[in-house]
């Protein structure tokens, strides 16, 4: 069984797999933050090191999805292959910080990696409207996020929105980060619990 949170930068993914994983028993795979080497510079000129960053997301995610699929475990993923492009990518190219030249390069390149990889059992995503990612993002505090860009921000949930919306290839479950609050409040938990056990299981409350 395989389930993949998606949402915007902030919106909760890691602590959801976290808590998923351990309430499931399940192993979780997270995002490659911590030893990624674009992503300060990234953050400090995203025209120069768009490409960078996402051809290394790419091959990252690629390597975790290929992990996920040669096992027999039950995986809890943060972040999927999918936004890679759907969502980073096409953003940073409709905001001038990718050329027409790269972004090409970099689509054919997904295109072809996804031939060979499965979608998700249940893709669960955390909607969160730019405040409540602000305040995420400021609260774990993490230097190289703080210069996020709001309207940075405000595209990539348009994106998230539109990409959602067309979203026909599997079980989806779509979770208001700003009306439930899991990570403080076990019975926001417990209903999110109930909702993937309804979507995998079948089974009800």
């Amino acid at each position: 069984m395989h389930i993949a949170i998606v949402g915007n930068i902030g919106a909760g993914k890691t602590t959801l797999t976290e808590m998923l994983a351990k309430h499931y028993g399940w192993s979780a795979q997270y995002e490659a933050i911590e030893n990624n080497p674009y992503i300060e510079d990234f953050y400090s000129d995203m025209k120069r090191w768009s490409f960078n960053l996402q051809i290394y997301f790419l091959n990252s995610r690629f390597k975790q999805v290929i992990d996920i699929q040669s096992t027999t475990k039950n995986i809890i993923q943060d972040r999927t292959i999918y936004e890679d492009a759907y969502i980073f990518a096409e953003n940073l190219h409709d905001m001038g910080l990718m050329t027409s030249r790269d972004y090409e390069n970099y689509r054919a390149i997904f295109d072809n990696i996804t031939s060979f990889i499965k979608l998700p059992d249940l893709l669960i995503y955390l909607k969160a409207s730019v405040p409540t990612l602000v305040n995420n993002i400021q609260r774990r505090g993490r230097e190289y996020e703080s210069g996020i860009r709001l309207d940075y921000l405000a595209k990539l949930n348009e994106k998230y929105e539109n990409w959602i919306k067309t979203y026909t290839l599997g079980k989806l479950l779509v979770i208001d980060k700003d009306k439930i609050d899991f990570a403080q409040n076990q019975e926001d938990f417990g209903s999110i619990v109930n909702s993937v056990d309804r979507e995998l299981f079948g089974l009800f409350d």
